[in-house]
C-alpha cells in the first residue's frame, strides 16, 4: 500500500491517565523505582517502560517521539529542544576525529556554521558540494568520509535533493546519508527513499504555530539507543532535552498538519505562478521552469504538494527590504525569520537565516541579495493576498503597473 503519513499519525491512539482523549503530561524531572535493581538496569539501558530522568526520557516526549517516527515511517524518534539540538548530536554521534562529511552547500546557515565552523576543532571536515550533481557528491567521497548530508528542500534556493540516488551512493560507500526534511514534511518521505536518518526542526511547519522549538531526530531504534546511552550518547550527554510541556503542545498541533500543509501548498502555488507570470524571477519546486520538477514530482507525495516556500528575485537587497517593509505594513504577513506560522513570513536570506555563509560563498552558489524567502501562510484568500502584493511591488516599480 502506498506510505501515507498523516493515516500513520491519525492512526495512533493515546489515552491520558485518566481516560483523556490527550495523554497526560509527565511533568517531571526524575522518576522513582520500586528496586534497586531495576535502577540498575535502567541504567544499562535494559530495563524497557522504565523511566530515568527527563534529560534521558520521559513519557511525554516518548509520545512524540513516536507520533513523529510513525509519520517518517522510521523504527522510532528522539525529541529535541531545538532543531540544532537534533542535528548536531546526529553528526557528533556518527563522525569522530579525523572523519569527514559531505555535505549540501545550500544548508541552514545554523548547520553551515556547525559544519564549517564548529566541527573543525574536533578535527571533523566537511565538503560542501551540489547536492543536485551525484557525480559531484561521489568524487567528494574519501576514505574518511562517513555521512552524507542534505536538505530534502535546501534552504533558502530550494534545491531538491535526489534522495534515492543519494541513498545508493552512501550504501555503495558504507556510508550514512541524513537528510533534514523540515521544509517538506507529509511531502517527501526520505527514510522510505533511503535515508538512515530524518531531521526535523519541530519550530516549523510541524508544530506550526511559532510558539516553541524543538527537533527530532528519527531513525532505527539502535541509533536512538546510541543517542540516548548514558555512557556516550550525544543526546544525553549534550542534554537538548524537550520540555514535557512543549512535547505535549507539539504533538497537539501534528494531528492538524495534513490539513495545514496542504493549504500552505496551494497558497504558495498560486503565488508562485502568479509571479512567474508577472515576469519575477520566481523559484518554487512546483514550476515547471525548477530544474527538479520532476524529481519532485517522483518523490512526493502528492496530497501535500510541493510545500509552502518560495523565493523571488527583486534585483537588490535594497529592493528587497522596501518591499518586505511595505508588505508588512500592508498586513500580509510579517517580516521575520522561520517558517511554518499561520501568517506569511518572508526575510532576506543573505543577510538573515544564511548571513553565516560568506558572501563569496553565497554567490557561488547562486544567493543575491536580492532573493526574498516566503513561507506562505494559511491565507483564505490567496487571490486577495497576491492582488495586494502586485499593488506592493507596482508601488515600488518592481513590477510595472497594470492599467486596467
Amino acid at each position: 500500500m502506498k506510505f501515507n503519513p498523516a493515516n500513520n499519525i491519525q492512526d495512533l491512539q493515546y489515552f491520558g491517565e485518566f481516560g483523556g482523549v490527550n495523554p497526560s503530561i509527565s511533568d517531571s524531572s526524575t522518576y522513582t523505582f520500586l528496586s534497586a535493581k531495576t535502577m540498575f538496569d535502567t541504567f544499562e539501558g535494559n530495563a524497557d517502560g522504565c523511566y530515568l530522568y527527563s534529560r534521558h526520557t520521559s513519557p511525554s516526549n516518548l509520545y512524540l517521539g513516536e507520533a513523529l517516527a510513525a509519520m517518517e515511517g522510521t523504527e522510532t524518534a528522539n525529541v529535541s529542544a531545538s532543531g540544532m539540538g537534533a542535528i548536531t548530536p546526529v553528526l557528533l554521534q556518527l563522525c569522530k576525529s579525523g572523519d569527514h562529511i559531505v555535505s549540501s552547500r545550500t544548508i541552514y546557515g545554523g548547520t553551515y556554521a556547525f559544519l564549517k565552523n564548529f566541527t573543525p576543532r574536533f578535527n571533523i571536515e566537511t565538503s560542501f558540494v551540489d547536492i543536485t550533481k551525484l557525480a559531484t557528491v561521489e568524487a567528494a567521497i574519501t576514505p574518511n568520509t562517513k555521512v552524507l548530508y542534505c536538505e530534502s528542500v535546501s534552504n533558502p534556493l530550494l534545491e531538491v535533493a535526489d534522495i534515492a540516488g543519494l541513498a545508493k551512493i552512501a550504501k555503495k560507500h558504507n556510508l550514512k546519508l541524513v537528510v533534514d526534511n523540515t521544509f517538506s514534511p507529509l511531502s517527501i518521505a526520505p527514510a522510505k527513499l533511503g535515508a538512515d536518518v530524518v531531521i526535523h526542526s519541530l519550530t516549523k511547519f510541524i508544530n506550526g504555530s511559532s510558539d516553541t522549538v524543538g527537533g527530532v531526530v528519527c531513525g532505527t531504534q539502535a541509533f536512538i539507543d546510541e543517542l540516548r546511552n548514558v555512557n556516550d550518547g550525544a543526546s544525553m550527554l549534550l542534554g537538548s532535552t524537550m520540555d514535557s510541556l512543549r512535547a505535549a503542545s507539539v504533538l497537539k498541533n501534528l494531528r492538524t498538519l495534513h490539513i495545514r500543509m496542504k493549504q500552505h501548498s496551494f497558497n504558495a502555488s498560486y503565488l508562485a505562478k502568479m509571479f512567474e507570470n508577472d515576469g519575477l524571477k520566481t523559484v518554487y519546486p512546483g514550476l515547471a521552469s525548477h530544474p527538479s520538477h520532476e524529481l519532485f514530482k517522483n518523490m512526493m507525495n502528492e496530497d501535500y504538494g510541493f510545500g509552502g516556500m518560495l523565493t523571488i528575485d527583486v534585483g537588490s537587497i535594497e529592493k528587497a527590504n522596501e518591499l518586505m517593509e511595505l508588505m508588512q505594513k500592508r498586513n500580509l504577513g510579517y517580516l521575520a525569520v522561520s517558517l511554518g506560522f499561520y501568517k506569511t513570513l518572508f526575510s532576506a536570506p543573505g543577510t538573515s537565516t544564511s548571513s553565516e555563509i560568506p558572501e563569496d560563498e553565497q554567490a557561488a552558489m547562486g544567493l543575491t541579495d536580492g532573493l526574498i524567502r516566503f513561507s506562505v501562510g494559511l491565507d483564505s484568500d490567496i487571490k486577495r493576498t497576491y492582488r495586494i502584493m502586485r499593488e506592493c511591488m507596482e508601488e515600488l516599480n518592481i513590477l510595472a503597473t497594470v492599467m486596467v
